[in-house]
């Protein structure tokens, strides 16, 4: 009832002026005189109430855009709800950066979770972003929240996973399941700082000392969930040790393929040295100066989704255990891509 009478009211100022432009037409002697004047005259009111309507229904569309952005908005934070600044030793950052101008909606996801086996993280990217990408969104992210706790290695977080993104895209986009797809990286920490994961096409992470950046990379990716089957056995993958006062610094693609007016790229690993090169290291001070460097970069308007997600290590780790990471890129300095 409240929605039709806003209709109703949005309707009447539009119904005001049509009135108006009918009656002076049918009522107004002026109207059906033929000389110049008279022409000149009727054009200005007709002219008059055509800009009045324009302007009312573009404040009636701008009306409704804005309530839809916040209809929106208010479905990622609920979907994307804000992590604790602190999990089992780790302090936790995150921010997601839409696409969407004017919206805080995209199709990224990350999510952070203390459980038996360790703390476990999924950093994701749905094709495509804005309101549509909500509903894979919020149904990879509700099925790791329960899979999370419930199996005992990633590969069986991982097959839930893939199982719930089989059934939603056959049940909400079953003429275009087969083109659907979400990139995934599941991380698992466990108590004495050893680091475990699965890559489902998505960025290696980056692991940050203080003065030193390293691309953890200890081999090829598997495809992204939902474009071919998972394979039969999944074996974690080693990242190595996090370290006391290290940060891992996961993210979406939209960071490292930011462009500039001039179509540069981001230079994500040498905005991530000088961070990890100015002093003790803080996952919220590190999601503040690249989320602001990103934002600096694109002037504001990145051309695809962005989320950063670091993770910081004040915990104790088993001694020599540091720089044990296998397959992994050092670059003290990396460069931008060209």
């Amino acid at each position: 009832m409240i929605r039709v009478r806003g209709r109703v009211r949005s309707l009447g100022l539009p119904i005001v002026w049509g009135a108006a432009a009918v009656a002076y037409k049918l009522a107004c002697p002026l109207a059906q005189e033929t000389d110049l004047q008279a022409r000149i005259v009727s054009s200005a009111v007709f002219f008059a109430v055509g800009t009045g309507l324009i302007l009312q229904v573009r404040h009636a569309l701008m009306r409704e855009l804005r309530q839809l952005r916040r209809v929106a908005g208010a479905a990622q934070r609920a979907l994307l709800r804000p992590l604790p600044s602190r999990v089992d030793g780790l302090d936790v950052a995150a921010v997601q950066v839409s696409a969407e101008r004017g919206a805080a909606v995209g199709g990224d996801l990350y999510e952070v979770v203390a459980t038996e086996h360790g703390v476990r993280a999924v950093m994701g990217d749905v094709r495509g972003h804005g309101i549509g990408a909500l509903g894979t969104v919020a149904a990879v992210l509700g099925c790791f929240r329960e899979a999370a706790h419930d199996e005992e290695d990633l590969g069986g977080v991982l097959r839930r996973l893939e199982r719930a993104l089989d059934r939603h895209l056959r049940q909400e986009h079953p003429a275009s399941a087969a083109e659907e797809f979400v990139t995934l990286l599941l991380v698992e920490i466990r108590p004495d700082g050893e680091m475990l994961a699965l890559n489902c096409g998505h960025p290696w992470p980056y692991r940050l000392s203080r003065g030193r950046v390293e691309q953890l990379a200890p081999g090829d990716p598997h495809p992204p969930l939902g474009l071919f089957p998972l394979p039969a056995v999944l074996p974690t993958v080693d990242l190595g040790y996090l370290a006391p006062e290290d940060a891992l610094f996961l993210y979406t693609d939209g960071a490292q393929d930011a462009r500039d007016a001039r179509g540069r790229f981001f230079p994500l690993g040498s905005a991530l040295t000088s961070v990890a090169g100015d002093g003790p290291l803080s996952s919220q001070g590190v999601v503040g100066r690249i989320s602001a460097a990103l934002l600096h970069h694109t002037r504001g308007q990145p051309p695809d989704d962005i989320a950063l997600l670091v993770l910081t290590s004040s915990g104790g780790m088993p001694s020599g255990a540091r720089g044990t990471a296998r397959s992994t890129t050092t670059c003290p300095q990396p460069t931008s891509h060209h």
